[in-house]
């Protein structure tokens, strides 16, 4: 099968088009045809070599959708979807024409989305789900602000959050897109800057903070997000833009009573992944969210354009189609 793969890590110029061995299905994993599968800025950055896990040669990718063509009868033919954070960095991942994957990985594809938006909504959506319905338990009728809202994982969060029942703050560098799936959901937006804190907090009832905080930034927006939360309010962090070392008042943490909350889905393999896959493929088939926005695909033989599309930031997803 052709498949991307990485020898030594650096930029997108490492990967190469090669020639690999189709891997085959045993008693306990299925093999799936790719036919659709996303560059994410983790991918990027794996092949970049910020991920001490990952062994070489790799075959990188961490979300996937196609169909199964070899494992258990009741599966052969199935239009199915995951992710993981093992796949790309310890087995081989999904940019490739195939995939194997333990059985007890397999999602079934949401009708709605065909396999390029299938493809795209893995590591955003578990990400979101894990630090929004495990960690925070955000609940109906709470208040959650989004620091990134026009973001990727600030998208899925705002959609999560909006289907549970709950009012949303956007908060971003620029107004997000009033028609993208974050701006249809969004209660208020309020502009990342010096004064957001303020500004959250001259919003109608919230005087006094939000329930939840959902940090898709992290590093510089670290004490914006403290500020944001009322008294035990529940604070989720998944990144560390700008520097990974924050300081804060601890004295006006703890008397907050804040709960704070690391999520990291790269720690979920894709197996694990699985279940919360399910939790938001059942999202898409009752109609709660929207199709992530497709902004470019490309070819498997055009893969290294891909990464570099990724590493200089375009709006919209970014996929593969083998």
């Amino acid at each position: 099968m052709k498949a991307l793969r990485f020898t030594r890590h650096g930029t997108p110029d490492v990967l190469e088009y090669a020639d690999v061995a189709t891997p085959v299905a045993d008693a306990g994993t299925a093999l799936v045809q790719v036919l659709g599968a996303s560059v994410n800025p983790s991918d990027v950055k794996n092949v970049a070599g910020q991920f001490s896990q990952t062994t070489l040669p790799r075959i990188p990718g961490r979300d996937f959708s196609g169909v199964v063509e070899e494992g258990p009868l009741a599966w052969l033919g199935v239009e199915v979807c995951g992710t993981g954070g093992d796949i790309g960095f310890i087995r081989d991942g999904t940019h490739a024409q195939y995939i194997r994957v333990p059985i007890a990985a397999l999602v079934r594809k949401p009708a709605a989305l065909d396999h390029a938006q299938a493809s795209a909504i893995g590591v955003n959506f578990v990400v979101a789900w894990l630090g929004v319905v495990d960690y925070a338990q955000l609940r109906e009728g709470e208040t959650i602000a989004v620091i990134g809202a026009g973001g990727g994982v600030g998208g899925a969060v705002t959609q999560i959050a909006k289907s549970l029942g709950c009012r949303i703050i956007g908060i971003d560098r620029h107004p997000v897109d009033a028609s993208s799936p974050a701006g249809k959901r969004i209660h208020a937006f309020v502009p990342f800057d010096g004064h957001t804190v303020a500004g959250v907090r001259s919003l109608e009832g919230l005087a006094n903070g939000v329930d939840v905080v959902f940090d898709s930034v992290g590093g510089i927006a670290f004490e914006t997000a403290l500020g944001l939360a009322k008294r035990r309010g529940r604070v989720v962090e998944i990144s560390a833009t700008g520097h990974r070392r924050v300081e804060f008042d601890l004295v006006d943490f703890y008397h907050n009573e804040t709960q704070l909350l690391g999520a990291d889905s790269a720690k979920l393999g894709v197996v694990e992944s699985a279940r919360l896959m399910q939790a938001v493929a059942r999202g898409f088939d009752n109609g709660k969210f929207d199709a992530p926005v497709i902004a470019h695909r490309y070819a498997l033989a055009q893969g290294r354009d891909a990464y570099a599309a990724v590493a200089e930031g375009t709006p919209g997803r970014v996929v593969i189609v083998p």
